[in-house]
C-alpha cells in the first residue's frame, strides 16, 4: 500500500487539529495501518508556531489515552498542498 499523508489544519494550531491528529493516529494505529499513514498539524495564522498544544487539549486528549505532547504547531505553507494527499480543514473559516 502507498503511504498516505495527511495534514489537519484549524487557526491557531493548539487546539482542533492536533486533536485531529491524535485521534487519526490512534484510530488508524489499532486498525494496523499506522505505519502506513502519515500525519501532520498547521494552523493558517502563525499564533502559536513552536507551541505544544493547548495544556486543556493534552489533557482531554490523555484522558482519552491519547498523547500529544510531542506535536508543535507550525502555520501552513504553500508546499503542503504538494506535499499531503489530503488536507483537512477543521472548520468552514479555516478551509
Amino acid at each position: 500500500m502507498k503511504s498516505i499523508k495527511i495534514l489537519f489544519v484549524c487557526m491557531g494550531n493548539i487546539c482542533r487539529s492536533p486533536t485531529a491528529e491524535g485521534v487519526a493516529r490512534a484510530v488508524f494505529a489499532a486498525a494496523g495501518v499506522g505505519g502506513q499513514i502519515w500525519f501532520d498539524l498547521a494552523g493558517t495564522h502563525a499564533f502559536h508556531v513552536g507551541e505544544a498544544p493547548d495544556p486543556r487539549t493534552q489533557q482531554a486528549a490523555q484522558l482519552r489515552g491519547i498523547d500529544l505532547s510531542n506535536l508543535k504547531a507550525r502555520k501552513v505553507v504553500d508546499s503542503d498542498f504538494a506535499e499531503f494527499d489530503y488536507i483537512l480543514a477543521m472548520d468552514q473559516a479555516n478551509l
